[in-house]
């Protein structure tokens, strides 16, 4: 069986189980360990201690049978199922363990490793070029000491890793009978880290703009405020409204990507009747200098009660329509219908649409249809807010060949109406 973990805590805890609370195996008991023949580590063992290798044996049918808290009876942990690198050594600092994921990410053999130091077959260094082994001294030092948290340290050539390392004791202060050693790359975090850089340029670059806005017509008015007519002041004023709205939207985008991304976004369910919300969305665009004939919208009733979040329901509209209307051409089409699990509706246009390349895209990050300005970010809160609804939300190329979004809501009700 495999082990269904992807931190580093699980790889170090299913050693522990396997390797944990039973007496100190002798050196053979680790032969076959991580899906290295046991005829490899013989021969490795041989080297490090100067003995002969002994007679190669036929490999275990099994891997062994885990032990210890929260392990069902009857499961096996083989290493080299674990999604991170573990490399563990015994009470002499030798390595009985090195799986597939350890030597993928340090590029070397497991034969090379088994039966070597773990100062030799880890030679980790800190970012100051120093020896982490040196530094760290696992076997000696405070004998209250359970391990060391994860931190960056350099392997030979420079290349980054992730290590924590786990000290398994007989007793709370006894010596060290194993050290569990787990390893990532790298890559995983790095990626977080460039998503997080650009948010915040996205951000600074979207905010400067309405901000020297306001400070420029305030700072104006102020200075010269008997010099201008009511109306050039209405204007000016009107100005720094509209760019205050558009930075109270930035910064609710900010707040919503912040919730999605720690699954604490909240949705407080009321009826929501969604024919009328979009009917009152289309008439906001109207009013906003939109031509009327350019939006048909399409009802097929009889629609099913419907329980959502109405301020998200508007997000959702009022996102896919300016998307509609400000990167599609032609008509706008909206269809709200019936669905087997729910209700169903439909944005589409007759533009350009989305290539088929970039539809795998259209719900990420920073994804822009077109050079028209924009943050790339309310599909990506869209698809969220669809999500923590319970729905799914697609895109497609419309009729008219332009792009079609189309998400589904199904049938709910609040807590405590269904308790």
């Amino acid at each position: 069986m495999t082990v269904g973990t992807n931190s580093s805590r699980g790889a170090a805890d299913a050693a522990e189980a396997r390797f944990g609370d039973a007496p100190e195996p002798p050196a053979a008991a680790a032969d076959g360990l991580c899906g290295v023949p046991p005829q490899a580590v013989d021969s490795a063992r041989a080297r490090g201690a100067g003995q002969a290798a002994r007679p190669p044996r036929p490999a275990p049918a099994a891997a062994a049978e885990a032990t210890g808290p929260g392990v069902g009876p009857g499961f096996a942990v083989d290493p080299d199922n674990l999604p991170d690198g573990l490399v563990v050594a015994d009470h002499t600092g030798r390595v009985v363990c090195f799986n597939a994921a350890a030597a993928r990410i340090t590029a070397l053999a497991p034969e090379q490793a088994l039966g070597a130091p773990l100062d030799r077959a880890l030679p980790l260094e800190d970012l100051e070029g120093r020896r982490w082994w040196a530094l760290t001294d696992p076997y000696g030092g405070l004998a209250t000491r359970r391990g060391q948290p994860e931190r960056n340290l350099l392997l030979p050539g420079g290349r980054e890793v992730l290590v924590s390392a786990s000290y398994i004791r007989t007793h709370p202060t006894g010596p060290v009978r194993r050290l569990v050693v787990t390893l990532r790359g790298t890559e995983a975090r790095r990626r977080t880290e460039r998503s997080h850089a650009e948010l915040i340029a996205t951000v600074a670059h979207e905010l400067r703009s309405p901000l020297t806005s306001v400070k420029g017509f305030t700072a104006t008015l102020l200075a010269k405020w008997e010099r201008f007519t009511d109306d050039q002041k209405r204007l000016m004023l009107e100005t720094v409204d509209a760019d205050a709205n558009r930075v109270t939207r930035l910064i609710a985008e900010l707040l919503d990507i912040s919730r999605i991304d720690s699954g604490r976004l909240e949705v407080r369910r009321q009826p929501v009747d969604m024919a009328t919300a979009v009917g009152r969305h289309v008439q906001a665009l109207t009013a906003n200098g939109q031509d009327p004939e350019r939006f048909l919208v399409s009802i097929s009733r009889p629609l099913p009660d419907l329980w959502a979040d109405p301020d998200k329901i508007d997000q959702i509209l009022g996102n896919l329509l300016e998307n509609a209307v400000r990167h599609g051409e032609g008509t706008v089409t909206i269809g709200v219908s019936p669905h087997e699990k729910g209700t169903a509706v439909t944005v589409s246009d007759e533009g350009p649409g989305i290539p088929e390349e970039s539809m795998a895209r259209v719900f990420t990050r920073f994804w822009r249809g077109s050079k028209r300005g924009g943050t790339g970010l309310g599909l990506y809160i869209v698809k969220g807010i669809v999500e923590a609804h319970g729905g799914t939300i697609t895109v497609g190329r419309g009729p008219g060949g332009g792009a079609e979004f189309r998400f589904v809501l199904p049938v709910s009700a609040p807590a405590y109406l269904t308790q």
